[in-house]
């Protein structure tokens, strides 16, 4: 544990819920920030690199590195992405309201993040929120730097029912074999945030509406769920919008806000309905590090939390994080 700020490296693939969770980690002052990696996966990487962009622009934080991770996954090709969900854009079809993207950085995901964890003082904790590809790859080609990560917390799988054409969670399906490394051969800590918990936190209009009477720029955010509520509705039948990811970053920036449990955990790596599917294996003699999987919280505690860490976006243009390089 650090005594300031928690060292963070964000791999993403903007995504509705993905841009709240990164101005979530942006505005949240345990949070520093040193790299932000875009992976492919609710659309290709040719737009969830520029978003990632236009989302720290919107945050006034263009001074984070922003690196191009994965374009796909490890072994298959990806099955499934979801611009009905997010627009062909990633943003909902909104992303025209952001700012226009700052500057990449030259080096590849994997890079970054191998430089942010050499340079590091202190543990870094990696936050996923999209396939777990570029986590994967760097766990498996710098081996030697895999001390100095503190814990992964990853957003993603389900316990019980998934949310894809099989059995799996979106980001575990998109690339299981990454899954399957990280959540069972890390060797570091690692948090999973499944289904099982966000699907309970869903926000309605009124807090929706909460956030986009802050300010401009949090309208901008707000205003890119529209597409994503659509959908929902036609769905679930409710008009809600969940917010998957800002539960990781949230337990990131304050572990312990999530409830869990200790399981060690398998990948269905199979090409049949199963494919992605999370099995958590209850035998004491179970082989293997467990993988704490967060399956409760006060939800309203948490979404209020959030919600109010999301509406100082317009208070403050740029506030660079303690320790940041």
């Amino acid at each position: 544990m650090t005594s300031g700020p928690i060292p963070m490296i964000i791999d993403t693939d903007p995504g509705v819920d993905d841009a709240f969770a990164l101005v979530l980690a942006l505005r949240s002052p345990e949070c520093d920030v040193r790299a932000v990696t875009a992976t492919f996966g609710n659309v290709g990487r040719e737009q969830t690199f520029p978003n990632l962009r236009r989302i720290l622009a919107l945050a006034d934080r263009a001074d984070v590195p922003a690196a191009a991770g994965a374009v796909r996954p490890l072994v298959h090709p990806q099955a499934e992405t979801a611009p009905d969900w997010h627009g062909v854009d990633g943003l909902g079809l909104r992303a025209d309201a952001f700012p226009a993207p700052g500057p990449g950085d030259a080096r590849t995901a994997v890079e970054l993040m191998a430089d942010v964890l050499t340079s590091a003082e202190a543990p870094v904790t990696i936050v996923c929120l999209g396939p777990m590809t570029d986590a994967a790859l760097l766990l498996g080609s710098h081996p030697a730097l895999i001390p100095r990560i503190g814990r992964i917390v990853a957003m993603g799988g389900s316990l019980g029912s998934g949310n894809t054409r099989g059995a799996g969670e979106f980001n575990i399906y998109a690339d299981p074999e990454a899954a399957h490394r990280v959540l069972t051969q890390a060797d570091v800590p690692v948090t999973l945030v499944p289904l099982d918990l966000t699907m309970r936190c869903a926000v309605e209009g009124t807090w929706l509406d909460e956030l986009t009477a802050a300010g401009p720029r949090c309208a901008t955010l707000a205003g890119t769920a529209a597409l994503y509520r659509s959908t929902f509705l036609g769905r679930y039948g409710r008009d809600a919008l969940v917010l998957h990811d800002t539960l990781a970053v949230l337990e990131a920036a304050v572990p312990g806000t999530l409830r869990t449990t200790a399981f060690r955990l398998g990948v269905a790596c199979t090409m049949g309905p199963e494919r992605g599917l999370i099995v958590p294996d209850r035998r004491p003699e179970a082989p293997g590090a467990p993988v704490e999987v967060a399956l409760d919280a006060d939800v309203d505690a948490v979404l209020t939390e959030i919600l109010r860490r999301l509406t100082t976006l317009d208070r403050v243009a740029h506030a660079a994080q303690p320790g940041h390089r």
